[in-house]
């Protein structure tokens, strides 16, 4: 038998309104593409430059190399971590993603708070992982793409 379907206004909406939570939902987790300068200067109004002894230029480069300025970005790895967004913070010992075994989440946060265009928490997450040991050297982008070069086009007309 052929059943008829009738879009009453209500249904109606109540389609719209899941359609405008579905995109809400999908817009949160888009996170946001820094411009270069932008980045610089936000990351010098929250004191990060000089942080630990690691330049502006530093840090601008860092999220570049991990991240390519994405607060949205993502990266599995082999021993079944994930690093998440602008700073690529690392789920077995920075942040809890409920995913990573023995994860030691040093910095007490949600993984899914690194992936929004507010990057205040990856800043306060990203100084404490810096306040380690191994300094910068934690991030392998800083190591390869950063580490003991001229970093000056990172900040080169910016005005910071």
């Amino acid at each position: 038998t052929y059943e008829r379907c009738e879009l009453t206004a209500t249904n109606m909406h109540s389609l719209l309104v899941k359609a405008a939570l579905l995109l809400l939902a999908l817009s949160s987790v888009d996170g946001k593409t820094y411009e270069r300068c932008e980045l610089a200067r936000t990351l010098k109004a929250a004191g990060l430059d000089g942080y630990r002894g690691y330049s502006l230029a530093n840090w601008v480069c860092t999220a570049f190399a991990e991240s390519s300025y994405n607060t949205a970005a993502i990266n599995h790895n082999r021993d079944q971590s994930t690093d998440y967004g602008i700073f690529q913070i690392n789920s077995r010992y920075w942040c809890e993603d409920h995913k990573t075994p023995r994860s030691k989440n040093a910095c007490g946060i949600e993984c899914s708070q690194l992936l929004t265009d507010n990057i205040g928490v990856d800043i306060t997450c990203a100084k404490r992982v810096v306040r380690d040991p191994n300094g910068m050297s934690a991030w392998v982008g800083w190591v390869n793409k950063c580490k003991g070069k001229d970093l000056s086009k990172y900040t080169a007309g910016c005005g910071v």
